[in-house]
Order: structure tokens, then sequence, then C-alpha cells
């Protein structure tokens, strides 16, 4: 596509699904994007972070912009408002579930209906090494495990490290979509609801007493917990952590699912028995990497609660 084209011309064919269209205009307006994001941030990596996370809104509301050729502005708009997000939070992603991509044609509800705009970013995301992949559905389809302290806790690197794979996923994956843009696209929205009924199970197994039977029977033989990148321990010790919580009247409850083809995410509410409140955190995340559709590796999680509410966004992300 001609760089020629006007923000105007580009604006339009990214609205009707030519991601390369809108991979342009960010290139065009990169630096008036830089020089808000550094105005607002100073120099150093939450700039280029909240140019990045602003790219990323863009993928999602490019077909709201009313006036194409003012796309620049609204670019420009879209990072000073990621930017005021980070000011005001440590964790300023929200989930994007409601992925909304350009379509070529249905408003978005309907895209939204077929699930097709949600399969094609499951479907491109999964082209991204595991590594990269692990990181960028946490930092954004995650609710709780988003803070680069929190990623880097859990995937046992540092946060230099997460920073880095951020950008590398983000960069990676306008030439993920490209190539799968004509490609078949699996469900995502029934993988999730399969992962939520796995979790159900899973719950409603070990309450009945049965998680050892359960965990032998559908998790693979050799599951390990990690700790970061480091093992702690295997099949016994979860079923050991399981059943000493419910012993101790500890359960859990299901609160949002993450799931693709070797990753799922489960966030639980935890609820601690009357006598001992804070016997437990508050929540746990449970982060699973699959090997042909069995738990191999498991990740505990338990987020901080707020110590104060956080103002809204103004553009959610």
């Amino acid at each position: 596509m001609s760089t020629q084209l006007t923000d105007a011309e580009l604006t339009r064919a990214a609205q009707s699904g030519d991601i390369g269209a809108l991979g342009l205009l960010l290139e065009r307006h990169r630096a008036g994007m830089r020089a808000v994001a550094l105005s607002l941030l100073g120099h150093g990596p939450d700039a280029e972070d909240a140019v990045q996370d602003a790219a990323l809104v863009a993928l999602r509301r490019i077909g709201g912009v009313r006036d194409p050729a003012a796309v620049g502005p609204w670019l420009r708009m879209v990072v000073r408002n990621a930017c005021r997000t980070r000011l005001r939070s440590a964790a300023p992603t929200e989930p994007f579930d409601d992925l909304l991509l350009p379509s070529t044609g249905a408003i978005p509800e309907q895209a939204l209906e077929r699930h097709a705009l949600r399969d094609w970013i499951w479907r491109a995301i999964e082209e991204l090494s595991p590594a990269l992949r692990m990181t960028l559905v946490l930092r954004h389809f995650s609710t709780t495990a988003t803070s680069y302290e929190a990623l880097a806790k859990l995937t046992g690197v540092p946060v230099g490290t997460v920073r880095s794979r951020l950008s590398q996923a983000r960069a990676k994956l306008a030439d993920a979509l490209r190539a799968t843009a004509d490609t078949a696209h699996g469900d995502a929205a029934r993988r999730v609801a399969a992962s939520g009924k796995e979790a159900g199970e899973t719950l409603a197994a070990a309450e009945r007493g049965d998680f050892a039977g359960l965990v032998t029977e559908r998790w693979s033989p050799g599951v390990t917990l990690l700790n970061g990148c480091a093992p702690v321990g295997g099949r016994d010790l979860l079923i050991r952590g399981m059943e000493n919580d419910l012993a101790a009247g500890v359960r859990q409850r299901l609160n949002h699912v993450v799931a693709g083809r070797d990753l799922a995410i489960w966030e639980m509410d935890i609820i601690n028995p009357p006598d001992a409140p804070d016997h437990c955190p508050p929540a746990v995340t449970w982060l699973m990497t699959l090997e042909q559709g069995r738990v191999h590796q498991v990740r505990l999680f338990h987020p901080r609660p707020p110590t104060a509410p956080r103002t809204p966004a103004l553009i959610p992300v």
C-alpha cells in the first residue's frame, strides 16, 4: 500500500479491516504520539509502553473514528488518555474479552455476535512464541496479573524482561494479524466456555473430595507446580494444598476465564471460613500451560487487593 495515501484514505481502509493500513497510520503518527507520551511521562519505558498500549486501543477502536481526516489528533488523544491512566494506576489495562477489530461491512455488534473478530485476534496471538504469548495474554486479558511486577513474579523473569517481551509481542501481533487475516480461525468463545466448564468441574470434584481423581484422570502425569520458572512440586503437592485448604473451610469461586490452545487462566475469588477470614488472600489466579489439552504446568498467583479506589480510565484499554 502506498504511503502517499491520505490519512482519511488509510483510516477508511483500516475501518474496512486492512491491518496494513492501520500499521501505516501508526507509523506515520508515531513521532507525534511519542511526543505526547514524553510530555506527560518523561523519558523512560513508561512513555514507550503508553505508545504501545495506545496502538492496541487504536486496533480496537479505529472503527469509531468519525472524521477519518482527523485520525492524527485522535491517535494523540488516545496516547494522552493512556498516559493519564498510567499515572493514576499501577495496572492500567483491563481485559479486552470484547475486543473489537475492524470488520468488512458489519457493525461491531454483529461482528462480536459472530465471534469472528475475537477468533481472529486469538489466532494471531497463538502465532507468537510461548513466552511472548503468555506475557501478552496476562497483560491484556487477565483481570488480576496485569502489572509488570505481577507478570515478573508469575513468569519468573525480571521486570525489564517483561517490558521487552511486551514490546516484542505488540510489534509481532500486527504481523501475525496480517498473516492470519485470510485463514480459518478457531472458535475462541467456545474454547473459553469449555475451559470455564472444566474449572467448574475441577472445583466441584475438589469439594466432594475427588480432586486427586480428577487430576489423575485429566491432567498430565508429570504436572508440575512452578514458582516463576522454578519447579516446586508436582501432583502430590497440588493435591495436598487443595485438600488442606478445603479442610480449613476455604472455598474458591470462579470469576474469570481466559483460554487459548495451550494456555488457560482461571481467576478465582477465595471464600474464607467465618472464623478465619484472613486464612487465605481474597483471590487466586491459576496460570496453566497445556500439552495436548492436559494441564502440564501450573503457576498460582495471589493478587494484592487495591489499597484505595482507583479513578476510572478515560479510555478503557
